[in-house]
């Protein structure tokens, strides 16, 4: 295998090709967004807000459309790779870029690992040996390193199978939405109306919230896409648009169709069972796996790119923006990712991952919003997308930030804590190796 190492000053996404299309973009974003919240989600908003709650998922769409809006004129400002840790640090400098971009990889590293397993749940349907041991190793190794081999080998190769993914998994989910449209009348009533308090609507949107979250994967490989400053504007939204129709068509079929849709472990597969019958639970789950499998593809297409950016910019060390002269990707990267996926999928344990998600996501959602005011100081004119409204929309995405962080739970924040002190000695070594 052959490399070539690149300096920070040198550009080196120069030697990358851009293969990613506008409309890869487009599927990229859907991917990132639609993983496997959306099998079992329904049936928790459905306990807190009953029949009201399409209209939560409506209002968390809304809430996280200001924030998009804020990604979307950002991100018309750059065409390099990084995303939001290298917006973080055009804005407010190398401490808070970097503080971002470890807080970004360490939970898609994670969510990725946890996904990975939540395969092998899924597959344990129609294979029950699979979470045996040794079935289970072999599942995970062949998952995680078949898509880091696809995407050594090429950025486009990447991009197609995440393309083939997207369709993949809208298929069933259009079919679900289409199956209750015509079939929901004979079907049960549903939930009766009722009353909602202030906290179960709080609780749902904030569910909802991060359910539309993952979008901000979509725009690390920005040195690959054709034309990122006027594509990723146009991905953000249509993936929004396309997302809140989805979960909230599916959420009111829930809540209309199934008879106690709060009790529902599963609650996609429930509804397909009483439209379609075993077969239509069966294909809920196939859909189910392919929409993990395929998120699971977007990260190891996107994620690596954070690393990537870290070495261009002089914050990590030089051999992980090395290019395979070949193929032209960040293989270091790709290969470093996938391993620590790999190992956190065979630890199996997640369950503070919750924290570090809901903390890590919230602080670089309010740091992009805030960098608007400056982004559009240091570069007038510079972005080909711009939010309408002054610095309305700014302000008010770092408010909905703020009023969210006081819903987190800090009791299981230890890794949050290790994550900080890594992204802290990681700037401390960064200042001395390559002083700015």
């Amino acid at each position: 295998m052959s490399d070539t190492p690149v300096s920070p000053t040198l550009q080196p996404s120069a030697q990358l090709v851009r293969a990613i299309g506008r409309w890869s973009l487009i599927a990229l974003a859907i991917n990132s967004v639609i993983g496997s919240g959306i099998f079992g989600l329904p049936s928790l908003v459905a306990g807190l807000t009953g029949r009201a709650s399409p209209w939560a998922v409506v209002l968390a769409g809304l809430s996280i459309g200001v924030i998009i809006a804020c990604f979307a004129e950002v991100s018309s400002c750059f065409d390099q790779a990084g995303g939001p840790y290298l917006y973080a640090r055009a804005a407010f400098g190398r401490f808070a870029g970097i503080q971002t971009g470890w807080m970004l990889w360490f939970t898609h590293v994670v969510a990725a690992a946890a996904g990975t397993n939540l395969f092998v749940l899924y597959l344990a349907e129609f294979l029950p040996r699979a979470r045996q041991p040794l079935p289970r190793f072999l599942v995970l190794t062949v998952l995680i390193w078949f898509l880091a081999a696809v995407n050594v080998v090429g950025v486009a190769a990447g991009a197609r199978l995440s393309n083939l993914f997207t369709v993949a998994k809208l298929l069933p989910l259009f079919a679900i939405i289409a199956l209750g449209l015509v079939l929901r009348p004979h079907a049960s009533v549903g939930v009766a109306p009722a009353s909602v308090s202030f906290s179960s609507w709080s609780k749902s949107i904030l569910l909802m919230f991060f359910a539309y979250g993952g979008f901000e994967s979509a725009l690390l490989p920005m040195s690959e896409a054709k034309n990122p400053k006027r594509d990723a504007p146009l991905a953000l939204m249509v993936s929004l648009g396309v997302c809140c129709l989805i979960y909230t068509a599916i959420q009111w079929l829930v809540v209309t169709a199934l008879p106690n849709p709060a009790s529902s472990a599963r609650p996609l597969a429930d509804l397909a069972r009483l439209l379609a019958g075993p077969p239509g639970a069966a294909f809920v789950t196939v859909g189910a796996l392919i929409s993990v499998y395929g998120y699971l593809g977007t990260r190891i297409l996107s994620i690596p790119r954070i690393t990537l950016a870290f070495a261009e910019n002089g914050d990590f060390p030089r051999w992980f923006a090395y290019i395979h002269r070949r193929f032209c990707t960040p293989y270091v990267s790709i290969i470093v990712f996938a391993a620590a996926v790999w190992g956190f999928a065979l630890t199996g344990q997640f369950a503070w991952n919750v924290t570090l998600s809901a903390v890590s996501r919230l602080f670089y959602y309010a740091i992009i919003c805030a960098a608007i005011p400056i982004l559009r100081k240091q570069f007038p004119g510079r972005a080909l997308f711009r939010v309408p409204g002054g610095f309305l929309l700014p302000a008010l995405g770092v408010l909905i930030c703020l009023s969210l962080f006081t819903q987190v739970d800090f009791k299981q924040s230890l890794i949050l804590g290790a994550t900080v002190l890594l992204a802290a000695g990681n700037w401390l070594w960064a200042r001395k190796a390559n002083p700015e």
